[in-house]
């Protein structure tokens, strides 16, 4: 067995510690804003300009006008702010983004991370990722385990482009929780059922 999507979005939501600023990516990532309490005071963050991102709205709440980086409709929490998009980058290259959550083609042992293009493939662009890696305090990677072809993200070396040298620190896959240690994977916790052979970590 693996943890679906939500199983995952709700592990993440359980690593942010009270009180931070949280940027999160497009597409899974993106499910983690569903999972934030609001007595937790955590303010997500969306680079197309607004703080206070809240979790998906019902469908009689959706206003056209409030969306994410995604173009997808999102909620405020109490305390919102929006902004410009120049004002939006200087919070994350100022490092005042506590922790961003992105989603990934490929990580590597030394925390390398590879998720805006694969060559030969249409590429829809970098998007607020390349400042991200750079700008956050800490950068969390959520992604399948696999690829559609069978072939593990979690690798040796990245071959992909990459995003960042050496900027992830955890990675949630749906098959556990493991960190980036230069020589190996280390396993923080599995899904149930599943074994250390099930996720073919590199060496």
């Amino acid at each position: 067995m693996s943890w679906s999507k939500q199983e995952m979005a709700a592990y993440v939501a359980g690593l942010i510690p009270k009180d931070s600023s949280l940027n999160l990516g497009i597409g899974l990532p993106s499910l983690i804003a569903n999972y934030i309490s609001q007595d937790s005071h955590i303010m997500i963050h969306s680079e197309n300009g607004v703080l206070g991102v809240g979790d998906s709205p019902h469908p009689d709440e959706v206003s056209p006008t409030l969306i994410n980086a995604g173009k997808e409709t999102i909620s405020t929490v109490a305390g919102a702010s929006f902004f410009d998009s120049s004002l939006s980058f200087g919070m994350i290259r100022g490092g005042h983004i506590d922790f961003c959550v992105l989603g990934g083609m490929e990580v590597d042992l030394a925390g390398n991370l590879a998720n805006w293009m694969i060559p030969g493939k249409k590429i829809t662009g970098m998007g607020g990722a390349m400042d991200l890696v750079n700008g956050a305090k800490e950068v969390i990677v959520l992604m399948s385990h696999f690829t559609k072809a069978g072939l593990p993200k979690l690798v040796a070396k990245t071959q992909l482009p990459l995003t960042g040298a050496g900027v992830c620190t955890q990675v949630i896959t749906d098959h556990g929780h493991f960190k980036p240690r230069g020589n190996s994977f280390e396993i923080i916790n599995l899904a149930e059922g599943v074994s250390e052979a099930d996720c073919k970590l590199p060496s």
